[in-house]
């Protein structure tokens, strides 16, 4: 009994001990995660392996694991740009992104955790100063927004491509122009539309013209046809043959086959 409190003190000094190294030696990855490793005693950061994926895992207590986020994430940034001719613009962008799982190692090593606002933001920034300053506010405000969204994309890809970040897409929500201008550019276009419409008006209406004169044209035609081909002779026959099928009528009780001073035949009858 006397020897028991010498053995249990140094088991239970054992399992606390066991406890901490287990608790500092523990890593869990979440959902969407991945952990770069750090060697203390092994080369710092581990650039040749894979980073450690989701779950638990159980690592040296003197190492290190760093989490990053892999999923897809969204950063929004706004910003103040310079057209073509000098104005200021209001940009508002979203970027989507994500790091690139493979070189996660390397990632860490040369950028470190916050490579959003070392390397994305400054070259997103970059991008949209150099692709907005092509275009007038008039292009920005209307037609070109869907192109320079792509260039803006193409321009930041191009950057961030080779520093491990991988580029999904940027979408330009929002392009405020100056009030001045952009009542301006409002009224022009308004004008341009008004325009659009007159002309629109003006070729119906001589389209509408040409359908009258060729259709007038055309009954011109038939009736001078007509009248050529309707000689004496012919209306004389028509006359006979009109004659005939009449008296053939059972309701004709007198029929008078003669001429008038028109040559055509005169017929008299009585139900």
């Amino acid at each position: 009994m006397d020897k028991l409190p010498k053995i249990a003190l140094p088991v239970i000094f054992g399992f606390v001990l066991l406890v901490i190294l287990i608790s500092k030696s523990a890593v869990t990855i979440g959902s969407g995660e991945a952990g770069v490793l750090y060697k203390t005693f092994g080369g710092g950061v581990v650039t040749d392996e894979p980073p450690l994926g989701e779950g638990f895992h159980i690592v040296a207590p003197w190492n290190k694991v760093f989490v990053y986020e892999v999923r897809q994430q969204e950063v929004l940034e706004k910003m103040q740009v310079l057209s073509s001719n000098g104005l200021e613009i209001k940009l508002e962008s979203s970027v989507w992104f994500q790091p690139k799982i493979e070189f996660l190692g390397k990632l860490h090593q040369e950028k470190g955790a916050e490579y959003i606002q070392r390397v994305l933001l400054p070259t997103i920034r970059s991008a949209a100063r150099s692709v907005v300053g092509r275009y007038t506010p008039e292009q920005l405000y209307s037609s070109k927004r869907d192109a320079i969204q792509q260039e803006i994309f193409e321009e930041t890809e191009k950057i961030v491509d080779g520093q491990y970040i991988q580029l999904n897409e940027v979408l330009v929500r929002d392009v405020t122009l100056p009030a001045t201008i952009k009542e301006a550019i409002e009224r022009k276009l308004k004008q341009e539309q008004e325009s659009l419409e007159y002309e629109f008006r003006l070729v119906t209406a001589a389209k509408e013209a040409d359908k009258v004169r060729i259709e007038a044209q055309g009954k011109a035609d038939a009736n001078k046809i007509l009248s050529a081909s309707l000689t004496d002779k012919i209306l004389q026959d028509k006359g006979i043959d009109a004659t005939i099928e009449l008296a053939k009528s059972p309701n004709t009780k007198v029929v008078v086959v003669g001429s008038g001073e028109s040559g055509l035949p005169l017929i008299l009858g009585n139900n």
